[in-house]
């Protein structure tokens, strides 16, 4: 049977694990700058396979608009091309030999508002993905009291420290959705 502490320790990893989920979608959303991340999603077909772009070729920056792509084979260029052009990021890559260059149009004011809302939604989603785990936590805790196994003085000082956990892990969205708002918002 589980305890308390593990209850506790199992629920603060779940939830860091949920930050580091909110922070790679987060990663993925576009600002006015170039980031590498914002091509993780892309899949190039490979010999009949759709593949990530990450393993056919090495992303980087060239500077804050412009995110550079250098395709390990030689005949690859045309298809990741094709594949970012595709993609519903709103991107026109162009070639210069090898290299495959993807400038970051600016972004208008109204698809920055359009961002900000989409950042706030996926906290919404983070937080909610966040409370979720709160109850569980507090669910299996009073599992243990009904069973016997936890007093109810336990229990009390159990569903604190989840609730502390919690608090700080909402905290730590706000922040990151305030940040990257901030992000989105700068020109």
């Amino acid at each position: 049977m589980t305890t308390i502490a593990e209850i506790k320790t199992h629920i603060q990893a779940r939830m860091d694990q949920s930050i580091v989920a909110f922070k790679s979608n987060l990663a993925k959303i576009r600002t006015g700058r170039a980031n590498p991340a914002l091509l993780e999603g892309i899949h190039v077909e490979y010999y009949g396979n759709p593949t990530p772009l990450s393993q056919l070729a090495s992303v980087s920056l060239l500077d804050a608009r412009t995110i550079s792509v250098q395709p390990w084979e030689k005949g690859m260029g045309a298809k990741i091309e094709k594949a970012i052009r595709e993609s519903d990021l709103g991107l026109n890559p162009a070639s210069m030999g090898d290299l495959i260059r993807v400038p970051m149009p600016p972004m208008s004011e109204e698809r920055r508002r359009e961002m900000t809302r989409l950042v706030r939604q996926e906290g919404e989603n983070a937080k909610i993905a966040i409370r979720n785990l709160r109850r569980d936590a507090n669910e299996a805790v009073k599992k243990l009291v009904k069973d016997k196994q936890a007093t109810e003085d336990e229990q009390k000082r159990a569903e604190a420290e989840v609730q502390k956990t919690t608090d700080k892990h909402v905290a730590e969205i706000d922040t990151l959705v305030a940040d990257k708002e901030k992000d989105i918002m700068a020109v």
